[in-house]
């Protein structure tokens, strides 16, 4: 359990705040909106109304006794920008900020973020990979090289084992898991078999994915 300071109960935020709470977190919820922080108090361990530019109010909340900073504010960039730098000034352990363009992921790098997330471009790029392929059923970038697909088992794949397809050697893909009836084994093996209406977890480089299933 991690104690998460979360800036900005918009859209986005609420949805973190949300989130966190199921994973079972404290987080504390700031926002300078009063209904805002109303509606996510049934989510949050704590909350308060305040401006995260103002530098005494973030004082008062103790930042480096928080375990990560989230910095969702939104159609604020100044706000964010200024909310960022201000809590690595105060000693925030880890700070990760929301950006909607390269241009302010720069910004908020330079000005103390450790970490950029940018919710409508990595929403928008899941969006096309996952509905211009009929067979690509979730994705996840891990980074700007590599990637994980759940994908269903390419008909000429069925009946053959993971040994014998051997896309471990062909393009250095690893099958991580099978998902089989809606639960997942990742306990497989050279002898393990494809079946038919399963699906697979791949995990390797974006280039050598998109050759292996045709992405």
């Amino acid at each position: 359990m991690k104690s998460i300071l979360l800036i900005g109960m918009g859209r986005f935020g609420k949805h973190i705040a949300m989130n966190l709470n199921q994973l079972g977190h404290q987080v504390m919820a700031v926002d300078r909106v009063e209904e805002r922080i109303a509606d996510i108090l049934p989510y949050v361990t704590s909350a308060q109304i305040g401006d995260s530019t103002n530098v005494s109010f973030l004082e008062s909340l103790g930042i480096a006794n928080f375990d990560v900073c989230i910095v969702a504010i939104a159609n604020n960039f100044q706000g964010s920008l200024e909310t960022t730098s201000l809590l690595k000034e105060l000693g925030a352990k880890l700070v990760v900020s929301r950006a909607a363009r390269d241009v302010q992921a720069k910004f908020l790098l330079r000005n103390g973020a450790d970490e950029v997330v940018y919710p409508e471009k990595q929403l928008a790029k899941w969006t096309a990979i996952r509905y211009s392929a009929d067979h690509i059923l979730d994705y996840i970038e891990l980074d700007g090289d590599h990637a994980m697909f759940e994908v269903q088992i390419p008909e000429n794949w069925i009946g053959r084992t993971i040994g014998q397809i051997d896309i471990r050697k062909k393009y250095s893909i690893n099958i991580i898991g099978l998902r089989r009836n809606g639960e997942l084994d990742m306990s497989l093996t050279s002898e393990t078999v494809l079946e038919d209406g399963s699906t697979m977890l791949v995990l390797g480089r974006y280039k050598e994915l998109q050759k292996c299933f045709r992405i």
